[in-house]
């Protein structure tokens, strides 16, 4: 089973606000950035994954991303999160109307190929799940298998809500990569203990070492 993942990307000028005491107002822009990066560069290597739609009106972002070889969705909702996740799920499944479909987070930048291949092989299992974030309030990862609809509920709390609208919680181990979102400094530093893209490490390193 080949997966297509929807990969919604704040503009950046409004990205990880929560970072602004560790990053600053003039780097957290760069951060997010190399968070997508890093997160849709791994991504596009999982062997369990088709291909990567990006919902964005970012236009910086949207250019660095297709580099990458993701596909662009403009994000014509602009609806907030969940409404873009509909909205690139809806155009993904245009195209492929036979594709399993996850909406991932697009602040996993020490995401590991192959355990997301292993998130992704346990919720193919059922029509639809999810993968809780490394707090265990949020969700990084939720899927749906052919023919059913993702119905995202991210946000506060959206462990819960996913798990009230039916979604099957996959309860994994090892898969520490996928579900480590950043969005506090505290996050920052437990993504860089398991080791981060090239990208995200060289933007954190303008945080931590400072220039001469």
């Amino acid at each position: 089973m080949l997966w297509t993942l929807v990969v919604p990307v704040k503009p950046l000028a409004r990205a990880k606000s929560r970072l602004s005491d560790a990053a600053g107002d003039g780097l957290r822009p760069s951060l997010a950035l190399a968070f997508a990066q890093d997160t849709v560069a791994a991504a596009l290597t999982c062997p369990a994954v088709r291909a990567v739609a990006v919902v964005t009106d970012d236009v910086l972002a949207g250019r660095e991303l297709a580099a990458l070889g993701a596909q662009v969705v403009t994000d014509e909702p602009h609806g907030g999160l969940n409404a873009a996740v509909a909205h690139g799920a809806a155009a993904v499944r245009a195209m492929r109307p036979e594709s399993p479909v996850a909406a991932l987070n697009a602040d996993l930048p020490a995401l590991r190929p192959a355990e997301l291949a292993r998130v992704l092989d346990a919720a193919g299992e059922f029509p639809r799940a999810f993968l809780p974030d490394a707090a265990a309030i949020g969700t990084t990862l939720l899927a749906a298998a052919p023919g059913r609809e993702l119905l995202p509920a991210f946000g506060t709390e959206s462990r819960a809500r996913h798990h009230a609208s039916g979604a099957v919680e996959l309860r994994l181990t090892g898969v520490d990569s996928v579900r480590q979102d950043v969005d506090t400094g505290d996050d920052l530093r437990a993504a860089l203990a398991l080791g981060v893209g090239a990208r995200t490490a060289a933007v954190a390193a303008r945080l931590l070492i400072p220039e001469q």
